[in-house]
């Protein structure tokens, strides 16, 4: 279990975004990858004094991108708390909480997230779910509905999950991109595994030098040669955005899917979820599927802003990957987030880092030895 340290809470002395900017090409990590994982692995490894370069195809589309970014502390059709949720909460809140007053941006956003219930047997699950001591600091009632009921079908009726929160993660991903190109130290590339050069004192690649290097690139680690071994999965998901100027939500709404604000009176809508694909664009399929989901749970007009789709990375047995090549003590991975990336990722930036700059042993439950090579 990582421990919250000071360099973590409070900015460390040593800030390379404060100083002029550099074109030194020696660094102690290289990042492979800009989405969530990798632009908050770096952002810890960098509080706690280390440099780091980072590398980031353009032309790819990132789970990140496309993502909500919704912090949901119960989850299922037995309201279940999430997987370490307890840890997760507050590393989460602390983390991109410093980040906004860092970057002068507002993207992380508590919402409370309602659910519609659609009949007595859910209730009756809810309702003794929440008489659980351990969960009544995730249930609030009654559920306060604002003005869903206006603008939606009615409902058996609705749960309240407390806790709850909405990342803007594009827009989190987007500042500290600028910020590092700013410094000279974010590529738009494609990363060139044939100029990688592993050995034992350092890592190369073309002109630059580092100390270890970290793989952050989501789905598409599946081609990575050192990580290829992994059990990677891939799971699709199409979304909407949507206007619709009447609502004025400020909650979070599941109705089979989502309902999120998103920008102004903008929403964010989905996902669908495919396992099998043939393409990572959005499809006509999709694009149905969505639309008539809300043609069940809206009541007032929409307008289409945008359909889109990504890939995110998922493991078999639903835990992260972190951890170290097997046989390149200088090579490792954090991946694997899925759908849960907003609140994984601090938490788990946070751990990994520990383990790179202080030897503190990683969780079994993510390390990548569980699935040995």
């Amino acid at each position: 279990m990582p421990t919250w340290k000071s360099w973590i809470i409070k900015p460390h002395k040593f800030n390379i975004y404060t100083q002029k900017k550099t074109l030194i090409n020696n660094s102690n990590f290289i990042i492979v990858g800009h989405g969530i994982a990798g632009a908050l692995l770096g952002y810890c490894l960098e509080q706690a004094g280390q440099s780091c370069r980072y590398f980031d195809a353009p032309d790819q589309v990132a789970a990140t991108s496309v993502a909500a970014g919704i912090i949901n502390p119960i989850t299922g059709r037995r309201f279940v708390k999430s997987w370490r949720i307890e840890a997760l909460l507050p590393a989460a809140q602390q983390i991109y909480r410093q980040l906004e007053v860092e970057l002068g941006i507002h993207f992380y956003h508590e919402r409370p997230l309602l659910r519609t219930l659609f009949n007595r047997g859910e209730e009756n699950d809810w309702q003794a779910r929440s008489l659980d001591m351990d969960y009544a600091s995730y249930f609030h009632a009654p559920p306060d509905l604002g003005s869903i009921p206006l603008i939606t079908a009615p409902a058996f009726s609705y749960l309240e999950v407390a806790q709850a929160a909405q990342v803007h993660i594009g827009q989190l991903v987007a500042a500290l991109r600028l910020r590092r190109e700013q410094a000279g130290l974010y590529h738009a590339e494609t990363f060139d595994f044939a100029a990688l050069e592993t050995r034992a004192d350092g890592i190369g690649y073309r002109q630059f030098t580092a100390d270890q290097i970290v793989f952050c690139e989501g789905w598409h680690s599946r081609a990575n040669p050192y990580f290829n071994y992994l059990p990677f999965g891939g799971n699709k998901g199409e979304v909407l955005l949507i206007r619709l100027p009447e609502a004025k939500l400020e909650q979070i709404l599941k109705h089979r899917l989502f309902l999120v604000p998103y920008t102004e009176d903008l929403y964010w809508v989905g996902s669908t979820s495919e396992n099998q694909f043939t393409t990572a664009e959005p499809t006509t399929a999709g694009g149905e599927y969505l639309r008539g989901r809300l043609a069940e749970l809206l009541t007032t007009p929409y307008e289409i802003i945008d359909h889109r789709a990504a890939i995110r990375p998922t493991v078999r047995d639903r835990r992260p990957f972190l951890g170290t090549h097997p046989t390149h003590s200088r090579v490792h991975i954090f991946n694997g987030l899925g759908t849960k990336g907003a609140s994984l990722a601090p938490y788990w930036a946070t751990h990994l880092a520990d383990h790179l700059i202080a030897g503190t042993p990683l969780d079994p439950e993510v390390d990548i030895k569980r699935f040995g090579h």
